[in-house]
């Protein structure tokens, strides 16, 4: 089988790596790709959110299959052109991936199932924004109603930080996905990640993780596309995965096959657990980043089957086998990141730090450029490691870290701190 991934970041190296341990890979193809996805699949240019682009590239290459890695290809309708032309696609088509591009939308279709969630409203008038932050109070939650690369949510501890918020998003902080806002209730309790594959009928469980968003340790700092994660989540117990099924997933996958847009891909739920129950926060409609690299790091089953059967609706007989060692990722940074940094950096030292076999290095921004690996974006690398517990996982990643020799990058010192301190 001839397969086209789509996505340049450590998602997409990570789903390559796994991918091509498959017997049924054949050729590999990345677009664009980076450095590091360059040594095991071939790397190509290519607008990911020109659906006739892709499919003119995927004919002219005979490309078998696509999967589609970020959300910005599926918010513009790639699968749904994909799937026209007759390629099979791993991916929610434009209408499904609704759930990740509108944040307004989930809760509509929340509340139409009882999904537990957080009480919300939705404006699109700045005044009209404040006035409800005013009357409702902090601390709240302010989020742009679209895509916004993970950056667009802030939680306000005060209604000065909220009204801030507003005026930032209103303002054009995030472009048009802030043209609406979706102002929510702030959840308490402990957060993670849950990973469903659907075909648009069946919905199969697909691991658990926990991110770290805020640039710098102890959570400080500004809201990032991710910092580093573990899987799996302690707080996703078999009582609390099957709560998020019954409660959240299937009768929310349900309600899209209902209004004529079932889901195929993979469903991210991010939510809130607090006494052993789920509320939804958001769902995403592809896999986390950097969420991704541990679970593929975990995963014992071969991906490729899993995701084909995804995409031609073939998952009611397949399970997944997981490892049991768990895994942590550290993401190494450029400073500055979220805010402007410096590419263009020489990176070294990253054959010594993944070294040790139970050690991959997944790449993010990065590029070549005369045979040397160079910084090439925000979030450049995710060091990634299994251990027989989490604890030796982190030890192996952290090791890992301070192989690598770049002084214009910088990381947490902490991944993995909910899940490592002692438990009342």
């Amino acid at each position: 089988m001839d397969i086209l991934i789509l996505g340049g970041g450590g998602r997409e190296h990570a789903l390559a790596w796994a991918i091509r341990k498959s017997p049924e890979c054949g050729r590999l193809i990345v677009a664009p790709g980076n450095a590091g996805a360059s040594r095991i699949a071939e790397c190509a240019p290519l607008d990911n959110e020109d659906g006739a682009a892709v499919v003119a590239f995927a004919k002219r290459e005979a490309v078998n299959f696509v999967v589609i890695g970020p959300e910005a290809p599926l918010a513009a309708g790639v699968a749904d052109a994909l799937r026209n032309a007759g390629i099979a696609v791993f991916g929610p088509s434009r209408a499904a991936a609704q759930l990740e591009a509108s944040k307004g939308f989930t809760k509509e279709i929340c509340a139409a199932v009882g999904a537990p969630t957080a009480d919300y409203a939705r404006f699109d008038d700045l005044e009209r924004a404040k006035a409800h932050v005013r009357a409702t109070g902090a601390p709240i939650v302010v989020k742009a109603d679209g895509l916004a690369a993970g950056k667009g949510v802030t939680v306000a501890a005060t209604v000065a930080q909220a009204e801030s918020a507003l005026e930032d998003i209103f303002a054009g902080a995030f472009g048009a996905a802030g043209a609406e806002v979706v102002i929510e209730e702030m959840l308490t309790g402990e957060e993670a990640s849950f990973f469903v594959l659907s075909d648009g009928e069946t919905a199969l469980p697909f691991g658990s993780a926990q991110d770290h968003k805020r640039a710098f340790d102890g959570d400080e700092g500004p809201n990032t596309g991710g910092m580093g994660a573990y899987s799996p989540a302690p707080v996703m117990t078999a009582a609390v995965e099957a709560r998020a099924m019954d409660e959240i997933v299937r009768p929310c996958l349900a309600e899209m096959a209902r209004r004529g847009a079932p889901f195929q891909g993979v469903l991210f739920a991010g939510l809130m657990i607090e006494n052993g129950r789920p509320k939804l926060i958001e769902f995403n409609t592809r896999f986390g980043d950097p969420e991704c690299q541990v679970l593929a790091m975990r995963l014992g089953s071969d991906l490729l089957p899993l995701l084909r059967a995804a995409a031609d609706g073939r998952l009611d007989d397949l399970r997944t086998e997981w490892r049991p060692e768990p895994a942590l990722s550290v993401v190494v940074a450029a400073k500055g990141y979220p805010g402007g940094y410096t590419k263009g950096e020489p990176i070294s030292g990253l054959e010594a730090a993944a070294s040790d076999p139970n050690v991959e290095i997944f790449h993010a921004g990065t590029a070549s450029k005369d045979g040397a690996t160079v910084s090439n974006g925000g979030r450049v690398l995710a060091v990634t490691a299994r251990g027989e517990t989490l604890e030796a996982a982190r030890s192996r990643a952290y090791a890992a870290v301070g192989r690598i020799e770049w002084p214009g990058g910088f990381h947490r010192r902490d991944i993995g701190w909910r899940a490592l301190k002692p438990r009342e």
